[in-house]
């Protein structure tokens, strides 16, 4: 399905251009929603001649100036993404075995997107056509061709979502409705809801500010895991809840709770598409109430992906190792045991007497650590002897 995607607002320098009525911004990646880089010419030139770009996330993109070769861009795009294999090209399904999306009016002299459709009146018609393997696709790909441009990160990445029955009765979900099946940990139940109705992610992220904080991390973990899903289909969609998140975050009037545990959650769910957005957690590592909760973040994304924690400015959090804070001291040393920073292993040897105490939320579930045991772990890990 090819989708044309205007967001409002991003992460990024694109807020501030729409918040001050500046219409032009960056492209952006449909399926995580982060900008992307001016598409290049391709290393081998076809006739076509499209320029060609990948994302972070994974995804392929083709440009098409003129807006009118739609067809070739998506067929170029597709032959891009599994390596120009044609034989694997054709035998794919469109929304089983790779998803599609396109941002348009897009200029590629300037590398913006223009509302308008034109620049001091010169017309602005171009596209940018993106394509994004599925996990078991990608895997072909690699194996097959050994060149395969699409997602090599295959690990931890679900599998895709059946599509659901357009004939079926879609259920309306209401707050109640929301906050029972979450109650009850029931992720297919709130899967099957958010595919009928999206307006489930809104209920979800309003159980997020729950007085009490076992429901809080159980209610994030849960977005997490039905988000996680629901992106296999709709990527847009949990990319867009991302930046509310975000956007909550940097509200100083809102309390934070539960925030940076579901933006955490969602994208060590996925991070093959939102690994990106894990840098922006260090944004909040200087403050009081979401210092830990942002270590704890990135400390769950680096257990399926740690460079992706290693790819970004972690050496802001050494001296977390020495906080007066247990619950800091505590999951920092969970964190770099992680991304075996051996950069800081003689702070974490500091660490082997600290018998204080600190609560690790897993899965939504609570466990109890001490700060040596989770030292004498990261150690071990830096010292590739676990």
């Amino acid at each position: 399905m090819i989708r044309a995607l205007n967001k409002p607002w991003r992460l990024n320098s694109n807020i501030m251009a729409r918040k001050s009525g500046d219409i032009n911004v960056r492209p952006w990646c449909p399926f995580c929603g982060q900008d992307v880089a001016r598409p290049e010419e391709p290393e081998q030139r076809k006739l076509e001649e499209f320029t060609l770009g990948s994302c972070q996330c994974g995804a392929i993109y083709v440009c098409d100036q003129t807006g009118h070769n739609i067809g070739a861009a998506m067929v170029e795009c597709l032959l891009a993404a599994v390596g120009d294999n044609p034989e694997l090209a054709w035998d794919l399904d469109p929304e089983e075995d790779y998803m599609t999306g396109r941002v348009e009016n897009y200029d590629e002299q300037t590398h913006q997107v223009v509302d308008k459709g034109n620049i001091d009146g010169r017309s602005v018609r171009g596209v940018l056509f993106f394509v994004r393997l599925n996990r078991d696709i990608a895997e072909l790909t690699t194996k097959i061709t050994g060149k395969g441009k699409g997602s090599t990160t295959s690990l931890f990445i679900p599998a895709m979502e059946p599509l659901r029955d357009p004939k079926r009765q879609k259920v309306r979900a209401t707050k109640i409705q929301v906050k029972n099946l979450a109650d009850q940990q029931d992720v297919d139940g709130l899967v099957d809801l958010v595919f009928d109705d999206p307006k489930t992610l809104r209920y979800m992220q309003r159980l997020l500010y729950d007085p009490d904080t076992d429901k809080r991390w159980m209610y994030a973990d849960s977005l997490g895991k039905v988000c996680a899903r629901f992106s296999t289909r709709k990527p847009g969609a949990v990319s867009d809840l991302l930046h509310r998140l975000f956007e909550a975050c940097s509200d100083s009037a809102a309390t934070h709770w539960g925030l940076l545990e579901a933006i955490g959650s969602i994208i060590a769910e996925r991070a093959d598409i939102f690994g990106a957005f894990a840098r922006h957690l260090l944004m909040y590592r200087s403050i009081a109430t979401t210092r830990v909760q942002a270590i704890w973040a990135l400390a769950e994304i680096a257990q399926k992906r740690p460079d992706i924690v290693r790819a970004t400015p972690f050496y802001s959090l050494f001296d977390m190792i020495g906080h007066r804070d247990p619950y800091t001291r505590g999951h920092a040393a969970l964190l770099f045991g992680r991304i075996k920073a051996v950069e800081v292993k003689s702070k974490l040897e500091g660490l082997l007497e600290d018998e204080n105490q600190f609560i690790y939320y897993h899965d939504g579930k609570p466990t109890q650590l001490t700060i040596a045991e989770v030292a004498k772990q990261a150690i071990a890990q830096i010292s590739n002897e676990d």
